[in-house]
């Protein structure tokens, strides 16, 4: 059964950094796209950055790119978002999620692959 397991999440104050996990199970992650997403308190879930089944494409919503980047290790079925310069906004649960296809539309996977898992929070504050 598909599954994924986030980790990495905490407290940090402005400007810190942070490097999220995603661990696989259940499937052969390196034949598919994966995304992180993240839903901020009262705020409906949004993608923040995809990474190709190779790992050769990486894409990024326009409110993280130039901070956080995204990287996959397809041998450990992982997938990590390093996260620089934090800031207040960036607060949220982050998710991560493989798409059934190889590549990205943009900075999100095409679709999605079995159900959310837990998330890890992500606290930006002094």
């Amino acid at each position: 059964q598909l599954q994924f397991v986030e980790s990495g999440g905490g407290l940090v104050q402005p400007g810190g950094s942070l490097r999220l996990s995603c661990a696989a199970s259940g499937f052969t992650l390196g034949y598919y796209a994966v995304g992180w997403f993240r839903q901020a308190p009262g705020k409906e879930r949004e993608g923040v950055s995809c990474i190709s089944k190779s790992g050769d494409s990486t894409n990024y919503a326009d409110s993280v790119k130039g901070r956080f980047t995204i990287s996959r290790d397809n041998a450990k079925k992982m997938v990590y978002l390093q996260m620089n310069s934090l800031k207040p906004e960036d607060t949220a649960i982050y998710y991560c999620a493989a798409s059934s296809r190889y590549y990205c539309l943009g900075y999100v996977p095409p679709d999605r692959q079995g159900s959310w898992g837990q998330g890890t929070q992500v606290t930006v504050s002094s």
